[in-house]
């Protein structure tokens, strides 16, 4: 029985010596339980949370960063399986376009930056929908710019044109905006856009909730495209753990106690502690009463 506890405790981190002087204080027939308190009463900690609470390691990891950093790795892949983990962008060119021209004009250089952006972080599923008349020459009303872009990404198999047609001189136009939304909620991906699309959120409860957790807008600014850090706001996740099919989690560090050894919060004090590693971290009335071996008796009879 002594074996098979020292052994459990040991694959958990803990060391020989302060698993069996527990042991030898509890009992050989002491429960897992009781044990695993008297470890963590004692100050005892595994030797992965040791290594990671020196101050020594501790790193700052930039909110929205797109880098990996060697302290972060994909949970179950590997760094060559990295564009496998991020998840498929679906943008809406006419919104993108639109917004790169202030309004006025329809702008495929924006489009093309939005798809540079998302190339270089590595995502190798990237669709952008159009209408198909944006594809004819421009017209006063409805100005394009660097049209030849469209052909580029169309070639690419990146650029797809929802359908439209001609019917006794007006236009018909399919809309574009239910392409976009059907094609991100079936391939589990997210919309780059500025709209809201709530008319298709009132139609769809499923799509409702896709359009509310997977909708990632932006701004251009001086040419450059820029989402936000924050997507869902500022207690959400990060751009990273947003546009990724699996979160990117920091390494759990332990945060130095800023007051030291002048510390008055005993096990109280949410803060790391070297000096208390290998001691229990009694609170400050309880190391007095150690220090001046008050029998408990006598506490009892003091005490209001």
């Amino acid at each position: 029985v002594h074996q098979s506890k020292l052994d459990f405790f040991c694959k958990l981190g803990y060391g020989k010596q302060d698993i069996c002087k527990v042991l030898e204080n509890l009992g050989q027939e002491a429960l897992e339980d009781d044990v695993l308190k008297e470890l963590i009463r004692m100050g005892s900690k595994p030797q992965a949370l040791e290594n990671q609470a020196q101050p020594s390691q501790l790193k700052l990891v930039a909110r929205g960063s797109c880098s990996t950093t060697p302290g972060l790795k994909w949970l179950g892949e590997d760094e060559s399986d990295a564009s496998s983990s991020l998840r498929p962008i679906v943008i809406d060119g006419s919104n993108v376009a639109m917004s790169h021209g202030n309004k006025e004009v329809f702008s495929c250089w924006g489009i093309q930056l939005a798809v540079d952006w998302f190339r270089e972080r590595g995502h190798t599923y990237i669709k952008v929908f159009v209408p198909l008349w944006r594809k004819q020459p421009p017209r006063q009303d409805s100005p394009i710019a660097d049209q030849h872009i469209l052909e580029e990404l169309e070639k690419q198999s990146i650029l797809v044109y929802t359908p439209s047609r001609k019917v006794k001189g007006k236009r018909v136009v399919c809309y574009d905006d239910r392409y976009i939304v059907k094609v991100a909620y079936e391939a589990d991906g997210v919309i780059v856009s500025n709209d809201h699309y709530r008319d298709l959120q009132n139609e769809n409860p499923e799509w409702k909730w896709f359009i509310e957790q997977r909708l990632l807008m932006y701004s251009f600014v001086s040419n450059r495209f820029m989402p936000p850090d924050d997507p869902l706001g500022r207690h959400g996740p990060t751009l990273s753990n947003f546009l990724s099919k699996k979160p990117v989690l920091p390494e759990k560090t332990w945060q130095p106690c800023p007051y030291g050894k002048k510390c008055t919060y005993g096990n109280k004090c949410k803060f790391y502690h070297p000096e208390r590693l290998h001691q229990a971290q009694l609170s400050v009335a309880d190391e007095l009463r150690a220090k001046t071996k008050v029998p408990s008796e006598e506490r009892c009879q003091c005490s209001p």
